[in-house]
């Protein structure tokens, strides 16, 4: 018993005391350490940039942090030694906007806005259809000068928005500035608005084959994969299945991405059978996304791409060319072959965590490489191009490799 004793006198002398109580951590500190310990569980890297993570933990919490901000510049310091710029810190208000968008739908007015660089004026792109605002009557370009008796100037757009949503059923009072004209009071009922990413058209165009000289193309933009996308280009298809179409273009540019599943789900729609996309965690462990035998036409189809199409959207351009369902037209995709999950911290913030790496069905990795098209067709970067008409020069690239007489007499 006396050596059993003496040795564990020498553990607790040891480890340096084990009945020496534990230093309590302030609200700041705790919020910090739990940023910490979500990525410590989660991050798809293990060496963490080959540093060591106990060590950037306890580094950070030695340091002062007196109240919020100051926790948020140490998660953000923390994060920064990954060298992974998609695992970040989102504040509760940049938190709630990204939720918001991804969900497909919010409560509010229904107002595009945007912060004028220089003036700092707050001004709408464009109102919503069928939103809240779009009924009171307010236009593109207007400005807004306050909201609800609060001037505008100084607000952020997070904050201009914030103040704008609310809960159905509730008032809100723009005041609002036209050209040359005096402040207009708009008062606006708030409610639930669904966000649309999808546009669709059916178009007719000339085709080299005599035996068929005009072909029926589907042109399908979708913008953002969200909550919404899939039953969206569902309805599309199904609608220009219904009107004849021969043919379709699916336009994936500028698409920065979003719901991971919505990709994988969007590219069910168009493919039969085939790998989707291969998933790879930490662990090495590999997981795949098949197709399930639904698909929804077997027209040939042309997906265009350019520098901003990123994330879902190279997932779904790469399983449709990999899989030979599509031709690629356009520029080289931006190259984001990482999954994020998002994680709830205790005060409202967020984490984004890169938590998976993918590869198309060919075990390409993309990462930082994009995915290369088909046929490389670029756009001048200069030019203020509509996307999908007739001055749009990879829409046209498309439009073309359609309506060959091979690509026409595939779609009998």
């Amino acid at each position: 018993m006396k050596q059993l004793f003496l040795l564990l006198l020498a553990v607790s002398f040891m480890f340096g005391g084990l009945a020496s109580p534990a230093i309590a951590l302030t609200e700041e500190q705790r919020l910090v350490s739990e940023a910490w310990r979500l990525v410590d569980r989660a991050y798809v890297d293990d060496t963490f940039n080959h540093q060591n993570w106990w060590l950037v933990r306890q580094k950070a919490l030695k340091q002062a942090i007196p109240d919020h901000e100051s926790a948020y510049s140490s998660i953000q310091k923390m994060l920064a030694g990954l060298d992974d710029p998609f695992t970040r810190l989102l504040k509760p208000d940049q938190y709630r906007s990204l939720q918001t968008n991804t969900s497909g739908e919010l409560t509010g007015v229904g107002l595009q806005i945007s912060l004028e660089a220089e003036t700092k004026v707050l001004k709408v792109i464009a109102p919503i259809a069928g939103s809240p605002a779009d009924r009171a009557g307010v236009k593109p370009a207007d400005t807004i000068l306050k909201i609800d008796g609060v001037l505008t100037a100084g607000l952020s757009l997070d904050e201009a928005a914030e103040r704008m949503r609310g809960a159905t059923g509730s008032r809100v009072v723009l005041t609002i500035q036209r050209t040359d004209s005096e402040p207009l009071i708009v008062e606006i009922v708030r409610d639930r608005i669904a966000l649309n990413p999808v546009t669709f058209e059916l178009r007719v165009a000339d085709s080299q084959s005599a035996e068929r000289p005009k072909t029926k193309i589907g042109y399908v933009r979708l913008a953002q994969f969200n909550a919404n996308a899939t039953a969206e280009v569902s309805r599309a298809i199904n609608q220009l299945e219904k009107q004849g179409a021969e043919a379709y273009v699916l336009d994936l540019r500028s698409n920065p991405g979003g719901l991971l599943l919505s990709g994988i789900e969007i590219a069910r729609l168009w493919m039969d059978e085939g790998t989707i996309v291969y998933t790879v965690n930490r662990q090495g462990i590999e997981g795949s996304f098949e197709a399930t035998g639904q698909a929804l036409t077997k027209d040939p189809l042309v997906v265009l791409v350019n520098q901003g199409t990123a994330s879902a959207s190279e997932i779904l351009a790469g399983a449709l060319k990999d899989n030979q369902r599509a031709t690629i037209i356009g520029e080289r995709t931006f190259g984001k072959g990482l999954i994020q999950s998002l994680f709830d911290l205790s005060d409202g913030a967020g984490l984004a965590v890169t938590v998976a790496k993918y590869q198309t069905p060919d075990h390409i990795d993309i990462n930082k490489q994009g995915i290369k098209p088909d046929v490389i067709v670029p756009l001048d970067p200069l030019a203020i191009t509509p996307l999908g008409t007739q001055r749009d020069r990879q829409y046209e690239a498309a439009v073309e490799f359609l309506t060959t007489p091979s690509m026409v007499a595939g779609a009998a």
